[in-house]
């Protein structure tokens, strides 16, 4: 009962937001719609009475204006799809503020939010099954960054699983379909030790000075050794939503 009451809320909220995206929440441009539902709603209801709608949470750092954080947000196709999204102003990938020293690692904030996968979906989605996802600015539609986390395609998968074991810790070619990757691996449970971001600037090369043209993509893995990531990333290939599956049908042969 407590979940169907759960996923009867997570609906309502993405109803919410479907209806901001559709009109204008203030002022601005529909390229910053995220950042104003985000800014103009959800924070000043969390702070006013601990409720973060239309998001589904909102976890701040600090006080007052310098307070940083982080929103999770239905995405407005529905599904098992949400969008983890700075409190604060950041463009994209491009902007040097994804990996300031400071800065909140937000692919592991939104590797910890999956959960609400499991609520959308209605049973456990397994690690090697969940993804996340940055758009390059050209494929993008809002100029506010934001985590894509949902389950991952089938090709995606499918690639990943067959190839993992030829994965390393460094940056090597990976081919995903007819599409080329640049692809690594992390061998943790967690992501709070490493910020895909900061492995892209300063290990790929070219990456730091071309970081706006690449499109990353995060997925949980199995190693034989244990679990883990592998981080992709492409200047030539699909958005990011092309890569995730809201319906996540792999997640039953996942399991």
């Amino acid at each position: 009962m407590r979940l169907a009451k759960q996923r009867q809320a997570l609906g309502a909220i993405g109803a919410v937001v479907v209806l901001f995206a559709l009109g204008t929440p203030a002022s601005g441009s529909r390229r910053d719609q995220l950042r104003l539902i985000v800014q103009q709603q959800c924070v000043p209801h969390w702070r006013s009475s601990q409720d973060p709608a239309p998001c589904v949470s909102v976890s701040l750092v600090g006080g007052g204006a310098a307070a940083r954080g982080f929103a999770v947000l239905a995405d407005q196709k529905g599904g098992a799809h949400y969008l983890l999204i700075p409190t604060h102003t950041i463009t994209g990938i491009e902007s040097p503020d994804v990996r300031a020293p400071d800065a909140p690692n937000y692919f592991d904030a939104a590797w910890k939010a999956r959960e609400v996968l499991t609520l959308a979906i209605g049973h456990a989605i397994p690690r090697q099954a969940v993804g996340m996802a940055v758009n390059q600015i050209r494929s993008r539609s809002q100029d506010q960054l934001h985590i894509h986390i949902s389950c991952l395609g089938r090709l995606v998968y499918e690639a990943l699983q067959a190839q993992a074991e030829r994965i390393g810790a460094s940056w090597a070619p990976l081919t995903i379909g007819a599409l080329e990757y640049r692809a690594m691996r992390i061998t943790s449970a967690q992501l709070d030790g490493a910020n895909p971001f900061e492995l892209l600037a300063e290990q790929l090369p070219g990456a730091r000075d071309a970081m706006g043209q690449f499109t990353v993509l995060v997925a949980g893995m199995q190693f034989r050794e244990g679990p883990g990531f592998v981080i992709l990333a492409g200047s030539e290939v699909p958005g990011a939503e092309l890569l995730l599956d809201s319906t996540c049908a792999v997640a039953s042969e996942a399991r």
